[in-house]
């Protein structure tokens, strides 16, 4: 029997996301905010996702690809080092997992609700090491 406080999830969050609704001027709004260079008219129609480099922490992410809902879409996700221990993990806690495994090719990820309905995410990176 597995031990309940044990998890394949570590408490190290991977990237934070924004949703923005214009992504040139988010971006220079965030660029006033946080004291970077950006040069306005250089994003293109496609840019639809900017990272923003960050000191230490989650990376940033301003995303311009989900239309803004009460619920929206996850904010940041979590990484783990096996994917299908995690989601045998989310099967025991009995969570609403809202997708099959996806594989990016950098990285495969599941997203899942917690008990308020909040999106979430648990990402593993396809690298090899």
């Amino acid at each position: 029997m597995a031990d309940p406080n044990s998890s394949p999830i570590r408490r190290d969050i991977g990237q934070v996301f924004i949703p923005v609704r214009d992504m040139e001027a988010a971006v220079s709004w965030y660029a006033q905010l946080l004291g970077f260079d950006h040069t306005p008219g250089l994003l293109g129609p496609e840019d639809t996702i900017v990272d923003i480099a960050v000191e230490s922490g989650p990376r940033l992410c301003l995303d311009a690809n989900h239309s803004f809902v009460a619920s929206g879409p996850a904010r940041f996700f979590f990484w783990t080092a096996d994917m299908d221990a995690t989601v045998r993990h989310l099967e025991r806690m009995d969570v609403a997992q809202l997708s099959s495994v996806e594989d990016i090719g950098s990285l495969c990820f599941v997203t899942f609700a917690d008990i308020d309905g909040n999106l979430l995410m648990v990402a593993q990176s396809n690298a090899q090491i």
